[in-house]
Order: structure tokens, then sequence, then C-alpha cells
């Protein structure tokens, strides 16, 4: 691959413009006098530094593309999800951004994006904004030195957020802004954003892509920590699960928060950092992110209490996707390097707004396949503008917005890891019971405890009659009629009527992948009861 047309490091011959400045792999301290001294952000009274991401202030998936080509054509999952652009067109806006640097400072940085060596990606990135290549160091593996003298990518991050399309509708895109991956050159280009976000999520979705396909490794939407005695957990769930509370435990070390990649003998995290949101944070809430939020942080679209520097994370006038990034090495807890072994507990996280779900429950390979792929949990009233009743969310995988390929791929890798290793998996609804109160925080941990400790192993279980899978009859710290979802209702009718509205709901969201599955996984649907 010919990258970036760099021969050396301060050769650009390929391409007809020449940068200021190159600036190759700045530490943190170097880095924060950049941001500083350019007026890119200012410094916090906890030594993080806070910058607006400008217009965008999360991602935008209706302007992410994948470039379609005799490779992709037939594997990737084309639609809103994975939108086509051609080849000729990527080799242009390439082109039109490069150029674009003409006069600018680079930052350039070397980064590994997977802590297992045998399926890591060599990532190249080209940043004109300092702080974007201080997110990326944190963000991503950082090499040794010696590693860097010899380093070799094998991908490349292009992106300049000053640099928008004009001739966007000309070439049949959405916007001005992109970003763009092609699977072929290994390059992704993202322009007219300074949403940093789109460049760890950018290398996600390649990994998403490459893994399942050519290594037929699990790539995950996750988090996972591992025991004392080395058995390691992974937790899926959507926003407002509670993954990041439950995955955070003083007595298990942190393999990672949000991407991992499950081999045949490992757990691997992608990323080197942590990008969490930090809106209402308190000590009290999240202790081990608010102890991480000290020099090398950078702190997102966040705002000050009047005159101070002390930030006020209940102002959300900019965005509520105030976000906080720093490297790994942060979490007092955090296992180093990165990798544990095979899991032994898969937890599914949802929040349940109908209380049908038991609060723990044990799934079958097939019904582990046909949840994984729905990844359901709900809104409650209150929480959005409009949303007055129980609002169920389907998002495939736990993370459709970043699959490149068919949802049955990487149910099928499930399925086939469950056959050749040992692993339960369980459902857990953080969610409303029949009262209409939410799990206790309390329980919930015990529940998830005995399940690792394999104090569920010996315990009756029974089965929920619509949903097929069985929740345990007794649980160490938890009262045995809060197990029982049907327990919790005093109106039997109405119970069933929120069953079955329920069991609708997963059905009607799964015809979508109804084409591409298997027998197996089609078992594993709810039925009416």
């Amino acid at each position: 691959m010919q990258e970036f047309g760099i021969k050396s490091r301060n050769g650009f011959d390929a391409y007809d413009f020449k940068p200021t400045v190159v600036k190759w792999n700045l530490g943190p301290a170097e880095c924060t006098e950049e941001i500083l001294s350019r007026g890119e952000g200012v410094l916090t009274d906890r030594g993080s530094v806070m910058v607006d991401t400008g217009k965008f202030t999360g991602r935008s998936p209706k302007d992410k593309y994948t470039v379609e080509d005799p490779n992709t054509k037939d594997s990737v999952w084309w639609g809103k999800i994975n939108q086509p652009i051609s080849q000729e067109k990527f080799d242009y806006l390439k082109k039109v951004l490069i150029e674009s640097f003409e006069g600018e400072t680079l930052y350039v940085r070397d980064m590994y994006a997977g802590a297992d060596p045998n399926y890591r990606l060599n990532v190249r990135s080209y940043n004109t904004l300092a702080w974007q290549h201080m997110f990326n160091y944190n963000m991503f593996i950082r090499p040794s030195e010696e590693e860097l003298e010899n380093f070799e990518a094998n991908w490349t991050i292009i992106c300049n957020p000053n640099f928008e399309a004009e001739n966007y509708q000309e070439l049949g895109m959405n916007g001005k802004n992109f970003a763009i991956v092609n699977m072929t050159t290994r390059e992704l280009i993202i322009g007219g954003t300074a949403y940093a976000g789109e460049m760890k999520k950018g290398i996600f979705s390649v990994l998403n892509y490459v893994l399942p396909h050519d290594h037929d490794v699990l790539s995950m939407h996750c988090s996972a920590n591992e025991g004392k005695d080395g058995d390691v957990a992974i937790f899926f769930g959507l926003s407002g699960t509670g993954k990041t509370t439950l995955s955070a435990d003083p007595n298990r070390a942190l393999i990672g928060d949000d991407e991992h990649g499950w081999t045949e003998n490992t757990v691997f995290n992608f990323e080197g950092g942590c990008y969490a949101k930090s809106v209402d944070l308190s000590e009290e809430k999240e202790p081990d992110i608010w102890r991480a939020i000290r020099f090398g942080a950078i702190e997102e679209n966040t705002r000050f209490f009047d005159r101070s520097r002390k930030i006020d994370y209940e102002n959300t006038e900019v965005t509520e996707n105030i976000r906080v990034s720093y490297p790994l090495h942060f979490i007092d807890n955090a296992k180093a390097p990165s990798i544990g072994a095979i899991p032994k507990n898969i937890f599914f996280l949802t929040f349940d707004a109908f209380g049908v779900i038991p609060p723990i429950s044990r799934l079958s390979k097939g019904q582990a396949m046909f949840h994984f792929i729905s990844g359901y949990t709900s809104k409650v009233a209150g929480t959005e503008m409009g949303i007055t009743e129980p609002t169920p969310t389907f998002s495939a995988c736990f993370g459709a917005a970043f699959l490149p390929l068919h949802p049955a791929k990487y149910a099928e890798l499930l399925g086939k890891k469950m056959d050749e290793q040992e692993v339960n998996v369980w459902m857990i609804n953080t969610g409303l019971n029949g009262s209409g109160s939410r799990m206790k925080l309390r329980e919930t941990r015990a529940m998830i405890t005995a399940a690792l400790e394999g104090k569920l192993d010996n315990v009756r279980f029974e089965q929920h009659e619509e949903f097929g899978f069985e929740f345990p009859t007794a649980c160490e710290g938890v009262a045995p009629e809060v197990l029982n979802p049907r327990a919790t209702w005093t109106d039997a009718i109405k119970y069933q009527e929120e069953c079955n509205k329920l069991v609708d709901l997963f059905n009607k969201n799964f015809e979508k992948y109804t084409a591409g599955c298997s027998a197996e996984i089609l078992a594993g649907a709810p039925k009416k009861g």
C-alpha cells in the first residue's frame, strides 16, 4: 500500500503539497503544550485539558461510507449502516483531503489496535489538531520506543476536520463531512468533523470486518474483566443498562471497557484507553472514572463553573454526550497487557421496562445467538422528549452501527465458541419488575457474583414460558420472589399482555435478519404464552 505518499519522515513526494511542520509521536506533556499554545483547549483545575469538538459532538452515522470493490461487494452487509461509495470517489476525496494539509502543522502517530500481537493492526494517523493526536495516544495502544524505531503501518487514518467536501452532492454523499473506510487499501479518511470518536469507531469497524472475515475471531462491543483465578467475564449492554458500573469490580482486573476480540485462547482489548461518558459524573457514582481525570486526560464539550476551571458535569448546554478519554493505566485495577483467557461467563445486560424479563436467566446456544443479534434494551418515560411509555430499542450484537458484516456472522461465531469452549451465557435485567420498581444494584451484583463463582451451578432452575430461557429459584443475597418476574405482578392478565407485547416486538425486529440466519438461531426466538 502506498502510505500517504510518505517516503521518509520528512518527505511528501507523492502529492503536490507541503505541510509547514510535521511532528511525530508526541507524548502527553508535549501534546498539552501544543494544545494550549495553539488555543485548541484549556487546562482544568485537575490537570486535564478541555476541548470543544465543534459542530459535531458525536458520530455522524449517515455520513459513514465503505468503499465497494471486488473484495467487499459480496461480503459487506450493505444498507443504511454500511453505505457504499466507489473507489474513484474515494481516491478523489483522499487526494483533496491530503492537499488540504498545505501549510498546516501535521501530527503523525504510530499506534496499535489490538493487544494480542497475533491480530493487532499497526495504524498510522495523520491529524491537524494536537488534541486529536493526544486522543489517539490515549485511546490506542502505545508502542515502545524500540517498537517505534521499526514501526511499519498496515492501516492509515487521514483526518482534517477543517476540510469539507463542498461538492458532496455531485459525489452522491449526504453532507460535506465524511468518514470513509477502504478495506482494500487499508485506509480511513475523515473530513469535516472534529469528533475524535470517528477515528476510534472507524478502526473498531475495521476490526469488526477483518477479525471475523479473515481470522474467524469474534469481535465484540463489550467490556471484560478478570478474576483473581484468571476467569474472564464479558459484559454486553446498550446505554443505561449498567455495563460500566457492573464490569467495574474492585475484586476483578479490568481488561477493557468497550471493544474486544475473542480468539481460540484469548480475550483481548482492542484499545489502550477509555472513552467514558461524563455527564452527571461524581466520585460517588463512578470512582474509577473520577480518579482517572488528571493530567493526560482530555475532556470534551464540558463547561466550567463560573469564575473557575472546575468542570460542571451537570452542564449539558453543548451536548449530553460529554466525554473524557484517558489511557487504560489510569484505572487502578487495569490489567497490563490487556489480554485474558477465554471467557467462562458472558452477560447480556438489558433494561426491560416491561417488567417481564427475569433479573438473571441462563441461555441456551440458540437463545444466546438470537438475543445477541437482537441486542435488546428499552428507554423509559422521561429519558427523551416524547417518550411517554416503555420504548424498546434493538441494536444488533449490541453495536449495530459498527457491523460491516451481517449480524448472523457474529452470532454464528458466538455459537461456535459456545460449542468449542465451556462458557455460560446469562441475561441480566437491570430494569423493572412487575411492581414498576428498578432492580436493586446490590441484588444485581449478588446475582452476577453468584454466576461468576459457580454458586448457581447446583440451584434448581425454572423455564420462562415465553422466552424459553431458565432462571434460578434461589440466589444468595436475593429474595426468591424477585427471581421470578411473574411473582412480582399482582395482575396475572396484565403480566401476560405485557409479555406477549414484548414477544411481538422481538419477533418484528428480527424480521430483517431472518433471511441470513440458521434454523438454530431462529429456534431461539420467544413465543407467545
